[in-house]
């Protein structure tokens, strides 16, 4: 049986992507998590799996687990959490790698680092290719991301040309999707708790502003696809949505859906909130078997919809 750890796997990707693994039979998935966004709820339907096991352990402390696969997705990943304790988000980033990257090196396990478009900062190159090498402020309020995940990649390429390390580095764009945490800030959240309660709908800025929003199982699918892609096809790789909509249109959409009598209200644009964000996902297309998303916005936003309606 292929045992599976899984870091940060209580969090809102996490979660979805431990039962995935779990839909595997030769599988046994551990998941650990220290719940500083994770949620044991998210866990629920698997948590009694007798192939499933959750470790309450910060990755910032070394762990020693033989395993085969890791999936590290562990570290704050909204604005609002990682901003209030920075140093912890680095920490996260660049000492948890490296303490993961020391087990897979040990146990010479596979492992896929979870990183993020905003390694592009505020790109001046649209839409971004994995080429790009991106334009972040490195001592701006989101650098604690930003650039956390910017040496996390490094360490990832450095492990391997040193010690052979076996990686995979994916670059995430935004994502939703059930289970995201009602509190985490994330703009689909936002606007559908907002649009349910009949709220003020915040926009930040004019509304122009642009995402890309990839459903979860999409997601899954292309990290699934690329954990099992050749060896020698290491990344970075971009996972999201091309499918490009503006803050204004996605709020006016939520507000559809819901049928909520919410108005659309507007705030100062935050510091270094990029102003684009769109992902060329030609490689991904090419490298993962033609993966590409397949659930069109409306139709991921129902599942999610409904969700957050029965929190």
């Amino acid at each position: 049986m292929k045992k599976i750890l899984v870091t940060g796997g209580a969090g809102f990707v996490g979660a979805h992507l431990c039962k995935r693994l779990l839909q595997d039979k030769n599988n046994y998935v551990i998941c650990v998590d220290n719940l500083y966004t994770g949620r044991l709820s998210n866990l629920e339907s698997i948590i009694n799996n007798p192939r499933f096991e959750f470790v309450n352990h910060n990755i910032i402390q070394p762990l020693d687990i033989p395993v085969e696969e890791i999936y590290n997705l562990a570290c704050p990943a909204s604005p609002p959490h990682y901003q209030k304790y920075p140093t912890y988000t680095t920490k996260t980033c660049v000492i948890g790698i490296i303490n993961m990257l020391e087990l897979a090196t040990k146990y010479h396990a596979k492992i896929m680092q979870f990183s993020t478009s905003e390694v592009y900062g505020d790109p001046f190159v649209h839409p971004q290719v994995e080429s790009y090498r991106g334009n972040v402020n490195p001592i701006g309020i989101r650098s604690c991301y930003d650039e956390g995940k910017r040496v996390a990649e490094t360490l990832c390429f450095d492990y391997n040309r040193e010690f052979g390390t076996r990686i995979k580095v994916i670059r995430i764009f935004n994502t939703y999707g059930p289970l995201m945490d009602p509190n985490d800030g994330r703009v689909v959240s936002n606007l559908i708790l907002q649009a349910l309660k009949d709220e003020d709908i915040t926009l930040y800025g004019d509304g122009t502003q642009t995402r890309s929003f990839c459903y979860v199982d999409d997601l899954i699918e292309g990290i699934v696809r690329m954990m099992s892609s050749r060896d020698d096809f290491l990344g970075p790789i971009n996972l999201g949505n091309p499918s490009e909509f503006t803050i204004k249109s996605l709020a006016e959409i939520i507000l559809e859906m819901t049928n909520s009598k919410s108005i659309l209200t507007y705030c100062p644009l935050p510091s270094d909130d990029p102003l684009q964000r769109k992902p060329d996902i030609s490689l991904a297309k090419k490298e993962l078997d033609g993966w590409e998303p397949r659930i069109p916005l409306r139709e991921g936003l129902k599942p999610t919809i409904e969700y957050f309606s029965k929190i």
